[in-house]
C-alpha cells in the first residue's frame, strides 16, 4: 500500500518525538510504500533532513508556508459559488471546502492577484463591519492576507497521489490531507500526538507578533482548519483519554477516536551503561529535550539554580539540538552565565542512551506535551521523571488503572519553587529514586511497547488498505 505521511514542522527537518515516532512507524512497516508530504516554513530548509530516511520511503513533497514566490500577476475574479466559498470561509458560516478546494486546484489563481482583489476585499470588509470595526481597517485588512495567504498556499499544492493520507496533525497538514480525500477519495487518518489547536492558542496567548484581537482572528483560522481535518478524516487517533476528550470538544466526531498510546523498544534501555569516573559524587539531573521555548529550558535552569544553592552536589545535564530556535538557546546560554550557574552542561544533540544510564533522574518542564517519548525511555532505564502537569505527563507518572504506584513527580507549569523543591525531594532519597524507577519500568512495559503500537496500526493499516475497502463495498461492511 502507499501510504502518505503529512507532517507539519517535525519530521523529517527536526528531531523530537513527533519524528522520531514518525520514523520508527515508517520503518516498522516495510511491505508498505511511504511518501512524505511535509509542511515547513522556507525553501531555505529545503532537503535539510535531521533524518536518514528509510529504505521505503520512496518521496519527499514539501509545502512552504512562508514562501515569496506568490507574485503572479493577472486579475483573479470569482464566480458566485466560489465567492460564497471564500465568504464562508472567512465568515467562519458553513464553510464550503470542496468549492474552495476545487478552485484552488483547478483554476490555479495568482495569489497575489487573489489576495489583492475585490473579491476577498469585499469579503474581508463584511467580516469587519460585523465584527471588527473598533480597529484600524488598513491594519485588519493587511493581517487579513497575511493570515490566509499560508493557507491559499497550501490549497494551492500539487498533492501526491496514495491510497492512505495519515496526518500526524489537524492545521495546514490536516487541510492537505482533507484535500486529498475530497480530491481523490482516499482514506484519511488523522494521529494527534498533542492538540494543534490548543497548542497554537497557547502559543499566540504569549506571541508578541500579533497583538490585541487579531490573536483571536489567528485562534479562530486554526480552529477551521482542525474542523475540515475532523470532518474528512476515516480515523483520528489520540495518545491518552484526555486527549480525546479534547479532541471532541474542538467538534471532533466521537464516533471517529481511537486511543493509541505511544511505544518505544524497550529492549533497546535494558543494559545502558551506568556512572563514570567523572560522575562520582555528583547528582545527575537529566533534560532530553529540544532547546525551544515550549519546553521552557529558562524555567528549568532557574528551578535547578534554586535547587543548587541547597545541594551542591547535583549537575545539570540538558541534551538535545538548538538549532530549531537559536535566539531562545542563546537566551538560555545567556541566562546560565547572569546567573553564574555552575555545573550546567548543554551536550548539543546526542544519543540518549549513551546518557540515560548515568542519570539519577530526569527532568521536563514543558509547558505543552502530548505523550512524551522521553519519559516512557526515562522509565525503560528504570528513571524516575520530574514533569510538568501538561500532556499525559501525570498520567504516565502517577497511572492509570494500575497499582504500579508513582514513577516521579508532578509540578505545574513555571513553578520554579515545585520544580527545585521536587528535585530536591529525589536528590536526598535514592532509595525512593530506584523504587519509583522500578514503577516506571513495570508501567512501560505493560503498556507503552513499540510491539503494542505496532500492532495497533498494522490493524488500522489493515483496515484501510485498497483490499479491504473492496470487501466493504461489495458487503458493506468491514471483512
Amino acid at each position: 500500500m502507499r501510504i502518505c505521511i503529512v507532517a507539519e514542522g517535525s519530521y523529517p527537518y527536526t528531531m523530537g518525538g513527533v519524528s522520531s515516532w514518525a520514523d520508527d512507524l515508517i520503518r516498522s512497516f516495510p511491505e508498505h510504500e511511504f511518501v512524505i508530504l511535509s509542511v515547513i516554513s522556507s525553501r531555505a530548509l529545503r532537503g535539510k533532513f535531521a533524518y536518514t530516511l528509510p529504505d521505503n520511503v520512496t518521496e519527499v513533497h514539501e509545502l512552504y508556508l512562508q514562501d515569496m514566490d506568490w507574485s503572479g500577476r493577472g486579475r483573479v475574479r470569482m464566480n458566485r459559488e466560489e465567492y460564497n466559498a471564500l465568504r464562508s470561509l472567512l465568515l467562519d458560516q458553513r464553510i464550503d471546502w470542496g468549492t474552495l478546494i476545487d478552485f484552488f486546484q483547478k483554476k490555479r489563481p495568482s495569489l497575489n492577484g487573489l489576495l489583492m482583489g475585490e473579491d476577498f476585499f469585499h469579503a474581508v470588509t463584511e467580516l469587519y463591519q460585523l465584527h471588527y470595526s473598533q480597529v484600524v481597517f488598513s491594519d485588519f485588512l493587511w493581517m487579513m492576507r497575511s493570515i490566509y495567504l499560508p493557507l491559499f498556499f497550501t490549497l494551492s499544492m500539487k498533492l501526491p497521489k496514495a491510497e492512505l493520507y495519515h496526518c500526524l496533525c489537524t492545521g495546514y497538514a490536516g487541510v492537505l490531507g482533507g484535500m486529498a480525500k475530497h480530491l481523490y477519495g482516499s482514506s484519511l487518518i488523522i494521529s494527534e500526538h498533542g492538540i494543534y489547536t490548543r497548542e497554537r492558542e497557547e502559543e499566540l496567548v504569549k506571541a508578541k507578533w500579533v497583538q490585541g484581537l487579531y490573536k483571536n482572528v489567528w485562534i479562530s483560522q486554526f480552529r477551521k482548519m482542525s474542523r475540515l481535518a475532523y470532518e474528512q478524516a476515516d480515523l483520528v487517533t489520540s495518545l491518552y483519554e484526555h486527549a480525546r476528550t479534547l479532541q471532541v470538544e474542538m467538534d471532533c466526531p466521537e464516533e471517529k477516536i481511537k486511543v493509541t498510546p505511544n511505544g518505544i523498544r524497550v529492549e533497546d534501555f535494558r543494559n545502558l551503561s551506568g556512572k563514570t569516573e567523572e560522575d562520582e559524587g555528583w547528582i545527575n539531573v537529566g533534560a532530553f529535550l529540544r532547546i525551544t521555548s515550549i519546553k521552557d529550558v529558562k524555567s528549568m535552569l532557574q528551578a535547578f539554580g534554586f535547587a543548587k544553592e541547597r545541594e551542591p552536589a547535583l549537575k545539570l545535564w540538558v541534551m538535545g539540538p538548538w538549532e530549531e530556535d537559536e535566539a531562545y538557546a542563546r537566551d538560555c546560554f545567556d541566562l546560565v552565565e547572569d546567573m553564574a550557574l555552575q555545573d550546567v552542561v548543554f551536550t548539543g544533540r546526542i544519543n540518549t542512551k549513551d546518557y540515560l544510564g548515568r542519570m539519577d533522574m530526569t527532568l521536563l518542564t514543558s509547558i505543552s506535551e502530548g505523550q512524551p517519548l522521553t519519559v516512557l525511555e526515562s522509565f525503560a532505564a528504570r528513571k524516575p521523571v520530574i514533569a510538568t502537569n501538561v500532556g499525559n505527563c501525570r498520567g504516565l507518572i502517577l497511572g492509570e488503572g494500575d497499582d504500579f504506584g508513582p514513577a516521579g513527580l508532578v509540578t505545574h507549569i513555571m513553578n520554579l519553587e515545585e520544580i527545585s523543591q521536587a528535585i530536591l525531594y529525589l536528590a536526598h532519597r535514592p532509595a525512593e529514586r530506584q523504587s519509583m524507577g522500578e514503577a516506571g519500568y513495570k508501567r512501560v512495559c505493560a503498556r507503552y511497547q513499540m510491539e503494542q503500537m505496532h500492532d495497533t496500526y498494522q490493524r488500522i493499516y489493515q483496515n484501510f488498505s485498497p483490499e479491504e475497502r473492496k470487501g466493504e463495498s461489495k458487503t458493506g461492511v468491514a471483512v
